[in-house]
Order: structure tokens, then sequence, then C-alpha cells
């Protein structure tokens, strides 16, 4: 029995393919062979700003380039490069001299996130002694045996304000240390984007404190410089151009940047394994339909609209390709005519055949459009907003009409395991010949009209009982929230919040990042009222808000 099934399976295939035209197994081949390379364990998970990602964006511009696409990136070429902010860092200035022996950083101290840089503090010192003009040391013995069981100490903001009270009264530096037995969980977090101390604040390890602080009473000379700075690296957008001497132009893309392995805490791996992330589906899958559809749009009769492919680097980040794109674009924004976004377009389930359609409600043509043909070969499920967690969100805040193609989740989502033999081509195929016939259907029918939709969140899956109604900007690399967008009727607006405020506070909790703005929001629930503070260009404005 066993043998007859796969024998079955085995014709059903054969007959599958004898069924498929030559122009489609070939087409089912060059996505094979290039999901595969974009998939494959030699680029690292395609982390935007590392080598995998060089490597993934070289081979999108050798295959834009076979296409005869013009390059429409910067200086001629096709890459378009964005700084990613990545954080704080420890510059190689920083040092720590004691009796003349330099502490090595990380292994012996560390300065903290919101430490003072500092050109230079010497001195002679005695660490039992707390004297103006010199660094003050202080041990965490006690106030983290009084807060073991104190669920709401923060030990972080503890140390702000040991900070503050320190350099009031004479200070010039903090050095923290813990002699105790009980973990107190400080580290450099590159993250942090609290308000800088007033003075350098460093965290010098146990086993530093015993080998070169023994004596607590004798006298050291010290030499201590702080450098932190901002932690970059370049990410690229991958952009060709079908010029057809038209007024408007038609947008295609997809991301191809992925989690690497795993190291910007996106990942849905539990275990803490070090694994590349290949994202085959998510989103070599996407890739590889803007590559097929670049080479068949220059093929293509539809010649009233010009076409721009954009291969965008950063979205698992945040969306920071497309958003750089539409904040510093190659073509005048106001000439595109709508965008389309594939994310996710491989694994279309040979079941249910759903294909989830959004940005359904940014033009009155897509309700007619999307369904030019009634034998399809999958169900459309359509979503109206034309927000969501892919880069088609940047361009509908620009006013341009979009559509977001998606296959659905799955249980490799964010996963080491979602690799190129899971992918369905043949449903991949699908999706690729009616974007394609829907791009030529489109084309006679002139610039399409806009139509703003609801909002929907591109953030964390953290559910909460409230929300503001704002778009955060991930890019943003300040103290606070920036607010890239503001929903109608929801809290932020009828508040009086504009885009581009930047949140500082919520209620009595301070918002200095993403993360404990989400935080913050969770202390409410719906019917509250707080007040929100922002800062509005120099000013600093307060708002009542009622969730």
């Amino acid at each position: 029995m066993k043998y007859f099934l796969i024998g079955l399976l085995f014709i059903c295939q054969q007959s599958l393919a004898q069924r498929l035209k030559k122009a489609d197994r070939k087409l089912i081949d060059d996505l094979k062979k290039n999901i595969s390379y974009l998939a494959s364990d030699k680029l690292e998970g395609r982390r935007a700003g590392t080598e995998g990602e060089k490597l993934a964006s070289d081979y999108i511009s050798t295959q834009f380039k076979a296409i005869g696409l013009l390059p429409k990136g910067d200086s001629g070429t096709y890459l378009q490069e964005f700084d990613i902010n990545d954080g704080k860092q420890i510059n190689p200035a920083t040092t720590f001299v004691v009796n003349g022996t330099t502490l090595t950083v990380d292994k012996d101290y560390f300065p903290l996130p919101y430490s003072q840089n500092t050109n230079g503090i010497e001195g002679s010192i005695a660490i039992s002694l707390s004297e103006k003009g010199v660094p003050w040391f202080k041990d965490l013995d006690n106030i983290l045996e009084q807060n073991q069981n104190n669920p709401h100490f923060d030990i972080d903001e503890y140390l702000r304000n040991e900070g503050k009270q320190a350099a009031q009264k004479g200070a010039k530096a903090l050095v923290i240390y813990n002699s105790s037995e009980t973990a107190d969980n400080i580290s450099f977090d590159k993250k942090d984007k609290s308000p800088v101390s007033p003075i350098p604040i460093i965290y010098l390890r146990k086993s530093a404190k015993e080998k070169y602080f023994k004596d607590e009473s004798g006298t050291y000379d010290l030499k201590l410089v702080v450098d932190l700075g901002e932690s970059k690296r370049e990410g690229h957008n991958v952009v060709g151009f079908i010029d057809n001497h038209s007024n408007s132009t038609v947008i295609l893309g997809a991301h191809y940047d992925h989690l690497g392995y795993g190291e910007d805490g996106n990942s849905m791996l539990r275990t803490g394994e070090k694994l590349i992330h290949n994202g085959a589906d998510d989103n070599a899958s996407g890739t590889a339909a803007l590559i097929e559809l670049a080479g068949m749009l220059t093929k293509s009769k539809a010649k009233s609209n010009n076409y721009l492919f954009i291969a965008f680097s950063g979205e698992e980040l945040g969306l920071f390709g497309s958003k750089f794109f539409t904040d510093h674009p190659t073509v005048d924004l106001k000439s595109v005519n709508y965008m389309i976004n594939m994310d996710m377009v491989g694994r279309l389930n040979d079941s249910s055949k759903v294909l989830t359609i959004g940005g359904y409600g940014t033009s009155p043509i897509w309700s007619t459009a999307l369904y030019y043909k009634k034998d399809l070969p999958f169900k459309i499920k359509i979503d109206s907003s034309g927000t969501g967690p892919s880069d088609h969100t940047s361009f509908y805040r620009k006013d341009i009409p979009v559509l977001f193609f998606f296959t659905g989740l799955h249980q490799d989502y964010h996963k080491p395991t979602d690799d190129a033999d899971k992918i369905n081509y043949t449903g991949e195929l699908a999706v690729v010949k009616y974007i394609y016939d829907l791009i030529e259907v489109l084309d006679p029918q002139g610039k399409l009209s806009f139509l703003k939709t609801r909002e929907q969140s591109t953030g964390s899956s953290t559910r909460f009982s409230v929300t503001m109604g704002i778009m955060p900007d991930y890019t943003f690399s300040g103290t606070g929230v920036r607010v890239d967008g503001v929903s109608d009727g929801r809290p932020a607006q009828k508040a009086g919040l504009q885009t581009g405020d930047i949140v500082i506070q919520l209620g009595d909790y301070p918002v200095n990042s993403l993360e404990n703005y989400m935080q913050a929001l969770g202390k409410f629930k719906k019917g509250d009222s707080t007040k929100v503070k922002v800062k509005r260009g120099t000013e600093e404005k307060v708002f009542n808000i009622t969730f």
C-alpha cells in the first residue's frame, strides 16, 4: 500500500508537470534558483547591514542588470544606501587605568549606556571616602539585599538617581560594584535611550574589584576616559527601472533582508541557540517574485506606466529601507500610480488555497480589478487597511494606493526552519502570474484614486487593552517615540497629537524608547484618562488623553 501511494504521488506530480506550459516550468525553475541562493547558509540569514546582505544585494543587482533594468539607486548604481542605528557602543578610546594597569573593557568593567562621556579624569582616591572632585565608589550589596523581594525595584532607575545625587555632591564619576552573591543583572544595553547621566557611571566586575581594589582602606591612582558613541551599520535597497517614457510609474517591492542569527531579538526560536534563519518564505519568496515580474514586464505590452522595482532591506528592523526610500525617492513620488508589495508569497496552502491581499481600501478600483478573472487558482481574502507589518505601509503614508500580497503565516515563521525546500513553487507561480495579469489589466486605467483606510499595527504582537492610535517611527534613534502617523478618530488624534511629535512621557511613566512606551501602555485600561507629554520642535507640550 505504501508503495502504491508513493507511486500515485509520483504520477500526480508528473501529470502536474506535464500540464504546466514550458514558460511556467522555466518560471518555477527560476524561482527555485533564486530562492535557493538567497535562502542558502552562505548568506547567513541576510541580516541588514551584514556581509550576507551584501551578497544578496549583489545577486539581486546582477539579476536586474541581466534583465535589462536601468539602475535607479545612488550615483548611477542599483544600490541605495541608508544608515541603520544599532544603538550605542563603547568606543576604543574608553580607558580605565588603576596604578598603571589598564583594565579590559567588559572583562573587568564597562560604562553604563547612559554614562556621561569624559576626556579624562585623573587623581589619587581612597575608595572608602566620598570627596569632591574625584570618582566615588559604591557597593550595591545593601540595596540589592533590601530589594531582593521587591518586584517594583528598577536597578537602572536607582543607578541613574545615584549618579545625579553623586554629581550634585561633587563626584566626578561613580564606580559601582556588587560584593554580594545577589545577581544584579546589570549589562551594557546598547538599545538604552535613557537621558545621559551628569557624570560617568562605571560598572566594576566583582573579580576586578577583588583583584585591583582589594584594600578597602588603600589609595589608588586612577585615570578614566569614557567614550560612548552610536553604533551604525549600512543597509542597502536595490532599485531597478523600466523607462517606458510615461508620466506615471508603478512600484513593485519586496524586502530581501531577514534575521541573520536572530541577533536583533526578532526570532521566534526560544532555545537561545545561534542558528541561521534563512528566510526562504520571508522573504526570499517575494524577492524571487520581484525578479521574475521584472523580467516579464520588460517584455510586456503594458507600456502606459514606467516600472520601478525595489528590493528593500531593513524591513525586519521596522521598515527602514522603504521608509528611507519614500523620504529619499529616486523618482518623483507624485508620479507614482500605485505600489505592489510581496511579502511571504511562497507558502500557498494546497488545501485552503487562500491568498490574502491587503490595501483593498486604498483605491476604489481594487473592488473590481482584483476580480478580473473568475476561475482563479486560489481564494482571495481581502484586508482593507493600507498599513501593516510590511513595506507597503511606507508608501500608503505618502498617499499612494497599495496592494500587499501574502500567502499566510506558518509554523516556520521567523525560525531557522524557514527553508527553500518548503516553498510551494507551483503556488508561487500562480501568485506571480496573477500579479502580472493584474498589472496588465490596470495598464489602461490611468492614474488611480487614493483612499485613506483604517490603521493596522506594524509593531509587537504584544496585546494591550488600550492603544493611543499612533504609528511609531521605528527608525528614530533619539530619546522617546517619534510619531510617524496618527490614526483618525483614535485617542492620540482626539488629544491633539500630530505626526512628528516625540512622546516623552505617558502618565507617570517616562518614555525613552519604544520598549518602555509599550510597557507604559500596559499600565492603562479602556476608559482611563491621563496626560501625555510630547516634544514638538523645540517645545514641550502636554495633552489630556482618554483611552
